[in-house]
């Protein structure tokens, strides 16, 4: 994902990189909310997309105005209309769940739900670090190889246990070296990996500890893992507003608009926080280049509490807008 100058980037060139895109970042940076953005926008272009979820109670369903979701598969936004939009999916992964498929899949089905009431697989985990970990990542594996979807987008744990999360298969393969066991962490080591199969998002804020932390997760999962790193994801930035330097007075007054008393003030307070906000983010962003040369998609702070599908919608433009700007191969 970089290079030649004055030739903007095809989105769907961009969404076509890899099959498994893996969004991570420090809790607290809109990971969730970047997914369901970067879901919708590979679904403008035409890709079907499924969103997977590990962690639970991610607001993922409400961002598109659904009902809570759970390990079965649904549709959190249809396809079709002007240029044949693909479908956005998404189903929650948790280790029970995963491996109750793989025993049913596996002509167990007597005896795995009786391991998951018995608490054996917690048993297990104690055992075995990562066994958890590499539940869920099979299933990701699975779901990438029966290519059912054009594109699967990974809502990862926070950034702490996102590197852990992650290196869970290397762990086993140095821990159990025959068995299923070893043989589900290999397949996962390799989609992991392989950059045409797998890489990942990081997502981050334009201040000082977020970018400190991408920044350090960025080359544990490259240099550690052998991970693929596409763009970064810098999220709420404030848009340029024209007009910030004028004084509020005069602009009322070639506005025709008049001000009551104290208005003025706090019309030029208000301006010097923004222009204040906005020199400190450039400082941030231009620091994160300077530490991580990675080509940046940058999405609009979004000024309300509740985000909903109309919010989606807007961030999946910008997303979008975002990926036309960079340098192509």
């Amino acid at each position: 994902m970089g290079a030649s100058e004055g030739k903007s980037l095809d989105p769907a060139q961009f969404f076509a990189a890899a099959r498994v895109l893996i969004v991570a970042g420090k809790g607290g940076v809109g990971k969730t909310t970047v997914s369901a953005a970067l879901a919708r926008a590979a679904a403008l272009t035409g890709l079907s997309t499924l969103i997977v979820e590990v962690e639970g109670k991610s607001g993922l369903a409400a961002l598109f105005g659904q009902p809570p979701f759970d390990y079965q598969e649904v549709t959190l936004a249809v396809g079709g209309g002007p240029g044949a939009a693909g479908d956005v999916c998404a189903r929650t992964l948790t280790p029970d769940d995963a491996l109750v498929e793989y025993l049913q899949d596996h002509g167990m089905s007597r005896i795995s739900r009786r391991l998951i009431t018995t608490g054996a697989l917690d048993v297990v985990a104690t055992a075995a670090p990562g066994i958890k970990d590499i539940l869920i990542l099979g299933k990701v594996k699975q779901l990438e190889r029966e290519g059912r979807f054009d594109l699967i987008v990974l809502d990862a744990p926070a950034a702490g246990h996102a590197i852990t999360f992650l290196r869970s298969a290397s762990g086993l393969l140095d821990a159990v070296r025959v068995g299923p066991i070893h043989s589900q962490a290999r397949d996962v080591m390799d989609m992991l990996s392989d950059g045409s199969r797998c890489q990942v998002v990081l997502v981050t804020l334009p201040e000082e500890t977020p970018v400190n932390e991408l920044v350090e997760t960025a080359f544990s999962l490259e240099d550690e893992i052998g991970l693929q790193l596409g763009p970064v994801v810098v999220n709420g930035l404030y848009p340029p507003i024209d007009g910030l330097d004028a004084d509020p007075t005069d602009a009322a007054r070639e506005a025709g608009a008049f001000l009551h008393a104290g208005e003025a003030e706090a019309l030029a307070s208000a301006a010097e926080f923004r222009r204040h906000r906005m020199a400190l983010q450039q400082e941030q962003i231009d620091r994160l280049a300077e530490r991580l040369p990675l080509p940046q998609i940058r999405l609009p702070y979004s000024f309300t509490a509740d985000l909903g599908p109309d919010d989606v919608e807007r961030l999946a433009g910008a997303f979008l807008a975002g990926v036309e700007e960079l340098a192509t191969l």
